[in-house]
């Protein structure tokens, strides 16, 4: 951590005309300077620095902030390598705030081995662009699509020549382990090495930053796939990424917005044609990740892919994971070409000024997701309007509350002919679970159960003093103490430690780098207390603890957790849990999702996948303590994969694991993560802790069961009691742990 007088101190030491200057044209205007606004597009000057005052401000899109914001917005850099530009500009070195020897080598190798990935995924396209020069084939293939050599020197273009061993030309050691990881090589089950690419045209794709992070190339013969992208590394997640996005930074500002396209070919053959400012998923849906960084590079998005059905399919998975994200002061619109149109041919066969004509004709969010309900229902008679409201709850229940929410439901309502009341009242009844992908917003707490509160967050066992009480047993004061604040409460009971809590809401993510969907939330979600939905029967349950298996527990209330970013997750929807995958599969008609990740399991697959040495020190009793701990059964995956397979690297554990499988998907998405976060002062009192908040709520669980069984003998109060003792031992445990 940068200590916060070093930033004062920093920030005191440079001159934000300076550091604006390097990269607008600033003018003196008065005690101030001006500027056209780097943030939004605009003719005349309204961006002001104050060289007195030491911040930017501009009075057309309100960008404000100091030095250290403004790299932080305008380059993309993340807080840290703003302060360290800044830094070494005014030459003076970075101190780190309680960081022993350990911790700053394990820091030092991670930034290693993210800069070794830079270096040979720079020297492979170095090569690449090589190959280009000499590939008449290739060559022809660019001029026959209309694209110049200046075009192709711009996004980076090269070549993978058939060899299967191109690469070896360039990389002395052709078994480098790190040339599987970085996705350039792939082996065999027989040891043997080849080039992942071949015969392709080789498009690299960037960071915000503008580092090389991956490869898509695209075949120009036949054979499948056309297109082929590096695969998950350490560095890249095809859900974080997007293609063009570095080489279009400068255009989206001057135009005022950015473009959604399907394929790198659309990005190249618009910029090609003058439209500079497209961007391109990269082979996937587009993600609630994706929407993050196109609302950073511009308040107005327009998705306009193929004119197809796979493309209006694209589009509507697109609008779904918009819904999460809206603001009022943002504008998203679609634009369909026709169906034997993409974007690059549209404009290659009537030009740029067409093209721009039809983005100005775009479809509003709201117009689509309005006229693609009507279009799959037969909305003249009275059952259609009823399914069409039926589909529509879930994604309305996704959009968070603004004046948009409001107009689009009065809108809705006109279409099935209720009143806008109406309507209201039919979405409040039961806000059916969130679409898979999507991340759970605007949740409302359920009926609280006899001898429960229902609570905004951390609910853990709030009333249980009440129903104990009632049976003769009576908990431990510290139990007391701890049951209302949230701490040591629910499934994993860590909420406040990790500061991770309630990442997993619903159906997906809310606001980090994992997938949304990846881990549907069934009944479990958010970082405290349990959940409404039984994860068996209908899925619909209203009280129960969640997704445990279908078991339930009478009296315990549905709750909203208040998730991170403030917004209110919904609890209590549909089950699934540790075994209600399992059997909600024997239901007609039910659908397994993927295993949900609880904070707690989050907290320990990182741990295990940032020390790896954890694994190896890992003894009968603490396996024991994982066995009891529910929603854990990806660490249990994960230890046992690392044990079988000897790999104690994420990217050798991505290899040894089943792509296809719950812990696959999940090592891939946390790849990138883990290679930019800061290595933990001492990971194994971290892991101790963590076991004893497993253990802790185990125990807690006992307590309950004996509760629940409704009797008052000896043989169960000494029991409890024995419990009791337990508990507290362990809290003053975990107590001890947090004041050292």
């Amino acid at each position: 951590m940068i200590p916060d007088s070093f930033i004062q101190d920093l920030l005191a030491r440079v001159d934000v005309a300076d550091v604006v200057g390097r990269y607008v044209q600033l003018k003196k205007g008065g005690v101030n300077l001006l500027g056209l606004c780097p943030f939004h597009n605009e003719k005349s000057p309204s961006f002001t620095v104050s060289p007195t005052k030491q911040f930017y401000h501009c009075f057309g899109c309100g960008a404000h902030g100091s030095a250290i914001t403004f790299l932080m917005e305008h380059t993309g850099a993340s807080f840290p390598e703003a302060v360290r530009t800044l830094a070494s500009a005014v030459g003076v070195n970075v101190p780190e705030e309680n960081r022993s020897p350990g911790q700053q080598a394990a820091t030092a190798r991670r930034k290693e081995e993210v800069s070794q990935h830079t270096r040979v995924l720079q020297v492979a396209q170095a090569h690449y662009v090589e190959q280009l020069r000499s590939s008449p084939a290739a060559i022809r293939y660019l001029q026959q699509r209309g694209l110049t050599g200046q075009i192709a020197k711009t996004f980076g273009l090269g070549w993978a020549t058939a060899d299967r061993q191109s690469l070896g030309k360039v990389f002395a050691q052709y078994d480098d382990p790190i040339l599987v990881e970085a996705g350039l090589i792939i082996e065999s089950e027989d040891g043997r090495r080849y080039d992942r690419f071949r015969e392709r045209v080789m498009f690299p794709i960037r960071n915000v930053k503008g580092e090389i992070v991956g490869f898509g190339g695209r075949i120009i013969g036949k054979g499948e796939p056309k297109y082929l992208n590096s695969p998950e590394t350490p560095v890249f997640s095809k859900g974080n990424e997007l293609y063009g996005l570095f080489e279009a930074r400068t255009a989206i500002r001057t135009e005022g917005c950015v473009i959604v396209v399907e394929g790198y070919m659309d990005v190249v053959g618009l910029a090609q044609l003058g439209v500079g400012n497209a961007v391109a998923t990269l082979g996937t849906a587009t993600t609630p990740m994706h929407i993050q960084k196109l609302l950073r590079a511009s308040d107005k998005i327009i998705f306009s892919f193929d004119g197809d059905s796979a493309g209006r399919r694209a589009a509507w998975r697109a609008l779904q994971s918009c819904l999460p994200l809206l603001r009022d002061d943002i504008s998203i619109r679609f634009l369909f070409l026709p169906a034997e149109h993409d974007p690059d041919s549209y404009i290659r066969q009537f030009g740029e000024e067409a093209f721009r004509a039809c983005l100005n004709e775009s479809d509003a969010l709201s117009t689509f997701f309005l006229n693609e309900l009507a279009s799959r229902h037969a909305i003249k008679e009275v059952e259609g309007r009823s399914a069409l409201v039926h589909e529509a709850r879930p994604m309305l229940a996704q959009i968070p509350q603004i004046t948009l929410k409001v107009q689009l439901q009065n809108e809705l309502a006109r279409q099935v002919q209720l009143t806008p009341e109406e309507l209201s009242q039919i979405l409040a009844r039961d806000v059916p679970a969130a679409l898979p992908g999507l991340p759970a917003i605007g949740g409302r707490a359920g009926a609280a159960g006899p001898g429960l509160s229902s609570a905004r967050g951390g609910a853990g066992f709030a009333g249980v003093n009440r129903v104990s009480q009632s049976n003769g047993l009576v908990p431990p004061p510290e139990y007391a103490e701890n049951q209302q604040s949230g701490e040591y409460a629910g499934d994993g009971g860590y909420q406040s430690g990790d500061g991770e809590a309630g990442d997993y809401q619903g159906g997906g993510y809310q606001s980090g780098g994992y997938p949304a969907g990846s881990y549907q939330s069934g009944g479990y979600s958010g970082g405290a207390g349990y959940a409404g939905g039984s994860g068996y029967s209908q899925g619909r349950s209203s009280s129960g603890y969640g997704g445990r298996g279908g078991q339930k527990i009478p009296g315990y209330a549905n709750t909203e957790f208040m998730g991170q970013g403030g917004q209110p997750g919904r609890r209590g929807a549909r089950g699934g849990g540790r075994f209600g995958a399992a059997q909600q599969a024997q239901l007609p008609g039910a659908r397994v999702t993927r295993r949900s990740v609880a904070p707690m399991a989050r907290r320990l697959l990182r741990l295990l996948l940032s020390h790896p040495e954890l694994v190896d020190q890992m003894g009968d009793q603490q396996l024991e303590v994982l066995e009891r701990g529910p929603h854990l059964e990806m660490v249990r995956d994960l230890i046992v994969l690392a044990q079988a397979s000897g790999a104690r690297h994420v990217g050798a554990l991505i290899q040894a694991a089943d792509p296809g499988a719950d812990l696959g998907v999940l090592l891939a998405s946390v790849a990138a993560d883990l290679m930019s976060q800061e290595a933990l002062p001492d990971p194994q009192k971290e892991w101790e802790d963590a076991l004893r908040r497993i253990e802790l709520d185990s125990l807690k669980h006992e307590q309950e069961a004996l509760i629940q069984q409704g009797e008052n003998n000896l043989q169960l109060q000494q029991k409890y009691g024995e419990l009791s003792v337990r508990i507290a031992r362990l809290i003053r445990a975990i107590e001890a742990g947090k004041a050292r």
